[in-house]
């Protein structure tokens, strides 16, 4: 079937961008939030998401993180355990509004095995998910909060999402 865009790089910066003000709207400003980024897709969107709400109010530093859920999935019997890098969280999540991202949700077990990974840290008042794709096809009671955009593909589908576009193999 070959490689088929999606969204171009123009399109992603345009998705985060809304993504970062519906969340600014959504909590009245960034004061009290923190945006963890699962490893390794989310990452590189948690970290532009972070510099765009900074950059909407600059009097609130919007804290870093990001998440390796390698260990808390439930298919670990089923597959090996390959840690995809790092867990980096500094401090405690305690009362912060977190605004968990990933890059494309597809059967909502990552974002699962993320919720639970998160107690680690401390009790957040409030988790919301960001991601750029959805793509349908959840498995568990899962929905987010921001969503770039809704490309429904087939399962057998791969969609790779990143800074220079959303592509569909």
């Amino acid at each position: 079937m070959g490689l088929r865009t999606v969204l171009t790089a123009d399109d992603v910066r345009r998705a985060l961008t809304r993504i970062a003000h519906e969340i600014v709207e959504r909590n009245q400003g960034v004061h009290g939030l923190a945006v963890v980024g699962l490893q390794r897709g989310g990452v590189w969107m948690a970290r532009e998401l972070a510099a765009l709400l900074s950059a909407i109010d600059p009097q609130h530093e919007v804290p870093l993180g990001s998440l390796d859920v390698s260990f808390h999935r439930d298919d670990v019997g089923l597959r090996p355990i390959v840690p995809a890098s790092v867990t980096d969280i500094a401090g405690s999540l305690d009362g912060r509004i977190i605004v968990l991202v990933d890059d494309v949700l597809f059967t909502g077990r990552t974002v699962r095995a993320a919720l639970e990974a998160l107690n680690e840290y401390g009790r957040p008042s409030a988790v919301q998910l960001a991601v750029l794709v959805d793509r349908g096809h959840r498995e568990l009671p899962i929905r987010p909060d921001f969503v770039g955009k809704n490309l429904p593909t087939s399962r057998e589908e791969l969609v790779v999402a990143t800074a220079e576009g959303v592509t569909i193999q």
